[in-house]
């Protein structure tokens, strides 16, 4: 039997792309994405680009429109690499150094960029875009600079200021930006500083410059707890982040000694309490929140003492730090009233009145307006030389001591001057023992009330006819000397 021949044909070998092939096909892609470049639908673009590298990967001018799109696209360091492959690939290509001059100042390396474009005028001195390009990289290594000299100063508004206009040449710079962030922080401008530190981690969550940002924000906002969580949290990321190490230390300082100086208050060891909330307020003088709390506690602390003068300043100094701050107001008014500083207190409780209304704040602005209204009458019972509790017996026995003390007889071979100022005094002496001798009119003055709504014209009053109804009437009762500068009473 004859053998069956095998007539199957053998596959055949796909045919290979010529080196032309593949330039023509590259030539293709870049066309395509140079189209959707121009419709400035940089996704499709950045596509076709790569595809055009896969096909001819040693083209440099592929890499240069990879960058281009790239750069559109916001990814500056992708595009830094493509910048930077292409120069490698051809160190004339001059759009290739000027994008990547472009990439590293976008990023924040100026140096870098200002021999990007000083390169470019090598071959080009008259390239305009160079010669603008550089001028910024200047402008960005001068604020750099000023805000380097500005935060050693600790003049934070100036280093704000610098990183503004830096970032409006390196918008990608995450070191600029945290920078910022960190003087707005300073500066305690905490919405402003977290959005940008939050920006960032949106894009790099594990950027420890702005997790320590974060935490620095939340620490001056005196939630300390949460603070901690992102410092320990950054130096994960960054074990010698000696920023976040040493704010993580103060943070647990101060809320410790914070804590000790409460914890001593309700037990009612004000002078220990006292001690501990001032070394607290040693610990960070940046901690404006906090240290306002710690300053409103000390003069808490200070008025239970009796150290009224302290418990004022240590509010003040409280207000200063944080003008919103009710609490201190309220207890610095309190002292004012304590002292009897009460155009103080009223401004203070106005304060607090205009911030919130509310009942009780309605009562202490009323009760200071009153007792500024009685402190600019005459007081009565310092007239007198007694207490406000005096009793009806004490009130006789200071009349009769001060009457007889500036009664004018008794002065009559003072001088001129020294007899108005003593009849001045026995006058006023009988005003006091008329007004406070009178449950009603004692009642009234007590209250603030008007006494001339009662008819008493004070500037008619008699005192001798006090004294005489006093002492028993004409007669008797006089002065009379026993020698130079002596005198002896005698009762009828």
């Amino acid at each position: 039997m004859a053998a069956v021949g095998c007539d199957v044909p053998m596959p055949q070998e796909p045919d290979r792309m010529t080196g032309e092939d593949m330039e023509r096909e590259a030539e293709d892609f870049k066309e395509q994405g140079n189209a959707f470049y121009v419709r400035k639908d940089y996704s499709e673009a950045f596509n076709f680009y790569s595809k055009a590298i896969d096909s001819c990967p040693r083209n440099a001018s592929y890499y240069g429109n990879r960058a281009a799109t790239l750069m559109m696209l916001g990814r500056f360091r992708d595009a830094l690499e493509d910048a930077q492959q292409a120069v490698r690939l051809d160190d004339t290509f001059v759009k290739g150094h000027l994008r990547e001059g472009k990439c590293h100042l976008s990023l924040g390396n100026a140096m870098a960029a200002t021999r990007c474009f000083q390169k470019v005028l090598e071959m080009e001195p008259d390239n305009v875009q160079a010669q603008q390009e550089l001028r910024n990289s200047r402008s960005v290594c001068d604020f750099e600079k000023m805000a380097e000299s500005d935060f050693d100063k600790r003049d934070f508004r100036k280093v704000v200021f610098c990183m503004d206009r830096i970032l409006e040449f390196a918008p990608s710079c995450h070191r600029f930006k945290i920078l910022k962030a960190e003087c707005l922080a300073l500066l305690g401008r905490y919405p402003e500083a977290q959005s940008v530190a939050s920006d960032i981690l949106r894009m790099d969550s594990t950027n420890a410059d702005a997790l320590y940002v974060r935490g620095l924000c939340l620490y001056y906002e005196d939630c300390i707890d949460k603070a901690v969580q992102f410092f320990v949290q950054a130096l994960r990321m960054a074990p010698d982040h000696e920023k976040a190490r040493l704010a993580c230390r103060n943070a647990k300082a101060l809320k410790a000694k914070k804590e000790e100086g409460n914890q001593a208050f309700k037990e009612g060891n004000y002078e220990a309490a006292y001690t501990l909330y001032t070394e607290a307020l040693t610990i960070d003088p940046n901690n404006i929140k906090t240290n306002a709390k710690l300053y409103c506690n000390r003069g808490t602390v200070g008025a239970k003492l009796k150290k009224l003068d302290q418990a004022i300043e240590d509010c003040s100094n409280a207000i200063k730090l944080d003008d919103t701050y009710i609490k201190a107001y309220l207890r610095r008014a309190q002292c004012y009233m304590d002292t009897e500083q009460y155009e103080e207190a009223v401004r203070d409780y106005e304060k607090v009145y205009q911030t919130e209304k509310t009942k009780e704040h309605k009562h202490f602005l009323k009760t200071a307006q009153l007792e500024l209204k009685k402190s600019k009458r005459k007081d009565y019972y310092k007239v007198l030389g007694i207490d406000k509790n005096a009793t009806d017996d004490e009130i006789k026995k200071a009349y009769r001591k001060r009457a007889l003390m500036h009664h004018p007889d008794r002065h009559s071979g003072a001088s001129p001057e020294v007899q108005k100022e003593e009849e001045k005094k026995f006058k006023e002496v009988g005003e006091a023992f008329t007004i406070l001798s009178d449950p009603k009119k004692k009642a009234r003055y007590d209250s603030g009330q008007d006494l001339d709504d009662e008819g008493m014209n004070m500037g008619d009053f008699d005192a001798n006819n006090i004294f005489k109804a006093f002492f028993g009437g004409p007669g008797g009762f006089s002065f009379e000397a026993s020698g130079p500068g002596n005198f002896f009473f005698q009762f009828g």
